[in-house]
């Protein structure tokens, strides 16, 4: 389901789903919101909007991977998240 939490950017289209078409109207093709699991743009939607809220929350990126987030608390202590896929560790 973390595919299912990613905006797109882009105007994607899709022909209606086997088995919930509408009678009459076939042809007509449906305009996704949200990302699916089954297209290439998940992914990447789905970490930009992990980072986005990880930066939010006063997490850094560091700058030499990507998928690893630091914190520093007030008593000097470090929290440091692992991102792998979608599991964090």
């Amino acid at each position: 389901t973390a595919f299912l939490h990613g905006d797109l950017e882009e105007e994607i289209l899709m022909k209606q789903p086997e088995g919930f078409e509408v009678p009459g109207k076939e042809h007509y093709v449906c305009r996704l919101r949200k990302s699916l699991h089954g297209l290439k743009q998940s992914p990447r939607q789905w970490y930009k909007r992990f980072d986005s809220f990880m930066v939010s929350h006063g997490f850094d990126r560091n700058s030499y991977d990507c998928c690893v987030y630091h914190s520093k608390l007030d008593n000097g202590s470090m929290i440091y998240l692992l991102l792998y896929v979608d599991d964090m560790l």
